[in-house]
């Protein structure tokens, strides 16, 4: 299986993936145009289209691609998301012919209440809930929701790839270092994103292993971690901690 991050609109990644058979999937295509000029540039077959949340800049291409492609459209539980063809649920599997490939839904409510990810292949798929170095918002969730969404996910395999909806590592560890300035293993992924960044590349995918070590919000229990939220007046509640990480992080600049 390849992978493929699709640059689209401001920054969001359509994510492409294609066997050596020339079949492919996307994952939360918000723009048609950039899926359809990668298609035939590739000289791939859509065969499915996945969906993690509601957002338009997730979902907005999906019902044009639909009209040139007779697909399925898997997505979440939500009303808002009227292309689906096939609803998912929180323990769902998902297995494809062609390109041959399975993946298991994991609810993960937090940036949105229905979020949802995909999981196989040795990828996560995860639209706005992970980010490198950072996490989605929290539009609809509550923070308990989207901790415990990120405890279900850092239980993954170390090896497995982050796949974020978003070219925001820059920001996040701009951000990250303010709460581990001593982090050494971030320093080096500071230095990683900016050569990438620097050649115009994408900084994703990443490894989870890489996030546990580096991502504040995954390491709401480390030391220094707490350490910063004590001297900024969280206590010792995990969930309170990681509240005042992500308010910390919605007013940085």
């Amino acid at each position: 299986m390849h992978l493929v991050p699709l640059p689209a609109l401001a920054d969001n990644y359509i994510w492409l993936l294609h066997d050596d058979d020339g079949n492919a999937i996307v994952v939360d295509p918000g723009d048609a145009t950039v899926v359809e000029q990668a298609l035939a540039a590739r000289q791939l077959q859509l065969r499915a289209i996945l969906l993690t949340h509601h957002h338009h800049d997730h979902i907005g291409g999906a019902t044009e691609l639909r009209r040139h492609h007779a697909v399925p459209i898997y997505a979440p539980v939500d009303e808002r998301i009227d292309a689906a063809t096939q609803r998912v649920r929180d323990g769902d599997s998902i297995e494809l012919a062609s390109p041959h490939v399975r993946f298991d839904v994991i609810a993960i409510p937090g940036h949105t209440l229905s979020h949802v990810a995909y999981v196989g292949a040795g990828l996560l798929l995860c639209g706005d809930t992970l980010f490198s170095l950072g996490c989605g918002r929290l539009f609809e969730g509550s923070p308990a929701q989207m901790l415990a969404s990120l405890d279900r996910l850092s239980m993954l395999p170390g090896d497995t790839l982050v796949c974020g909806g978003h070219e925001y590592t820059e920001a996040n560890g701009r951000f990250a270092r303010t709460i581990e300035p001593d982090n050494s293993a971030l320093h080096k992924r500071l230095q990683e994103v900016a050569a990438l960044r620097a050649m115009h590349q994408p900084t994703l995918p990443v490894s989870l292993a890489s996030e546990l070590v580096t991502n504040p919000f995954l390491r709401v229990d480390t030391e220094a971690v707490a350490a910063w939220c004590q001297q900024h007046g969280a206590d010792n509640d995990r969930v309170a901690r990681f509240a005042a990480v992500r308010v910390a992080k919605d007013g940085f600049r």
